[in-house]
């Protein structure tokens, strides 16, 4: 569904649900069968849900919270122009405040994001029916919290945790002085705290395909813990029998895995390719697609290959925002993973796991940069005593 939580940016990402399709064939769904899906919504049962444990969980349903149109009309102000924290295919997403009702708590209350179905969408029913059967049932640090939902007549809305810095898209290329460039360290945090919530996805009890891992799709904290939102195209992944699933092939440009886009065939490393294009994202800075740049640097991907494979040409791409401030080291090991994320054959791209692992050293090797031999404080004494004399 494509939104972003944090200010928009100048260049938004391409809609989520761009039928990428479209441009293969000219497959619609069918309109009917949309509307035969809606009676399964009353099913879904309402209170408070669990907080997700460390390393997450698959419950059969986390009974959440249905709000009434009137209560999410207030929390958002009778959804008001400037609390809009975004807008995406399926609609705009507002700042909302839900005021506590419990006896002697007068004033308090929770921060929420919003998102609520413009009647025009054309994604509408089934992404919002595919969000929450997936988010009442997953559970996780890395992923995004759904609180509740409302399903008044027409009006289809989903209630999340709000997530105070936005969305990794705006931070890496939102334009202005409110948007500082993140470090190098933070950087790294966001893209480990994303690959676990992939991870989780791929290792779950019935395995889920994300189908649209982006930087708008990520969601930051207030201490930049990751957050994966926006479940509206998740499938679940093939049976033990079969490599992938086929399915109408659906994503964003510029992130959809090639043998997805030409075939249809949707798996796991359909996800771990999204990845090396948000980790290449990470690195320089630069949108993976971008018609306002010189010939040949449109398809970031296809451009940034090459320098990839050595130290000295990746500093040629690295993102100008971090002023040189990054281990070389780290960066190259980054760029090197995401090469392998990226490979064209689907089986010999990594899995989330080896994703997580890899990341995690690279992330102590940042840590704890080695002092080069010809740096150490003994040699440089040595130097100086033999240029004194």
């Amino acid at each position: 569904m494509g939104i972003c939580w944090g200010s928009p940016a100048d260049n938004p990402t391409p809609s989520t649900s761009a039928h990428l399709s479209s441009v293969i064939s000219q497959t619609t769904s069918n309109t009917a069968s949309r509307g035969s899906n809606i009676s399964g919504y009353s099913r879904f049962s309402a209170s408070s849900g669990d907080e997700p444990s460390p390393n997450g969980h698959v419950s059969p349903s986390f009974n959440m919270r249905i709000f009434s149109f009137a209560e999410l009309k207030s929390a958002t102000k009778n959804f008001r122009p400037d609390m809009v924290l975004g807008e995406g295919g399926f609609g705009k997403v507002f700042k909302g405040w839900l005021e506590e009702k419990a006896p002697g708590k007068s004033g308090s209350g929770t921060l929420i994001a919003v998102k609520k179905l413009n009647s025009e969408s054309m994604q509408g029913f089934e992404e919002w029916q595919c969000e929450v059967n997936f988010l009442e049932r997953l559970s996780h640090p890395h992923l995004v919290k759904l609180l509740g939902y409302c399903w008044e007549d027409k009006e289809l809305l989903l209630v999340y945790e709000f997530m105070q810095k936005g969305s990794l898209e705006n931070h890496l290329f939102g334009r202005g002085c409110a948007v500082q460039s993140l470090e190098w360290n933070i950087r790294l945090k966001i893209a480990i705290g994303a690959a676990k919530g992939l991870c989780f996805l791929h290792t779950a009890n019935k395995q889920v395909i994300y189908r649209d891992f982006k930087a708008s799709n990520i969601l930051l904290d207030g201490s930049y813990n990751a957050k994966i939102s926006d479940f509206g195209l998740a499938k679940f992944g093939p049976s033990a029998s079969k490599s992938h699933v086929t399915t109408r092939v659906m994503g964003t440009y510029g992130y959809a895995a090639p043998e997805y886009v030409a075939t249809g065939h949707l798996s796991v490393k359909s996800d771990v390719y999204g990845f090396g294009v948000v980790l290449l994202e990470i690195l320089t800075g630069l949108r993976t697609l971008d018609p306002n740049r010189p010939s040949g640097q449109q398809n970031l991907v296809e451009w940034v290959k090459p320098y990839l494979s050595e130290r000295r040409k990746l500093r040629k791409v690295m993102d100008q925002g971090l002023d040189g401030k990054y281990p070389p080291k780290a960066a190259f090991r980054v760029a090197q993973l995401a090469l392998k994320c990226l490979v064209l054959e689907p089986k010999n791209r990594p899995s989330m796991k080896e994703v997580v692992e890899t990341l995690e050293q690279i992330k102590s090797i940042s840590e704890n940069p080695k002092v080069p031999r010809n740096h150490s404080p003994r040699r440089a004494t040595r130097r100086h005593k033999e240029r004194s004399h």
